[in-house]
């Protein structure tokens, strides 16, 4: 299990593009992916959970992977959020 801070740095957030980019990203891996933002938890597969996080220019958002190709996606997601999603 790896368990890491990334810092949303979009000006609009995630909104439902990023939320989206997020879910198919990680639907390509075949380890557990979550997302820790306060108290929420959600399952970072699922566009609806990303979305629930309800996450905001300046937040951080602890992404956890565990499994088999938890290195590999997590670096995916890290790639996702230094390109603020473009």
């Amino acid at each position: 299990m790896i368990k890491k801070d990334l810092t949303v740095k979009a000006e609009e957030g995630i909104h439902a593009r990023p939320a989206s980019m997020i879910t198919n990203t990680c639907q390509k891996f075949n380890c557990n992916v979550k997302m820790e933002k306060g108290e929420k938890v959600i399952d970072a597969k699922s566009i609806l959970g990303v979305m629930m996080l309800s996450a905001k220019k300046g937040d951080v958002i602890a992404v956890i992977t565990d499994g088999d190709d938890e290195v590999e996606a997590l670096q995916a997601i890290e790639t996702l959020f230094e390109k603020d999603f473009e």
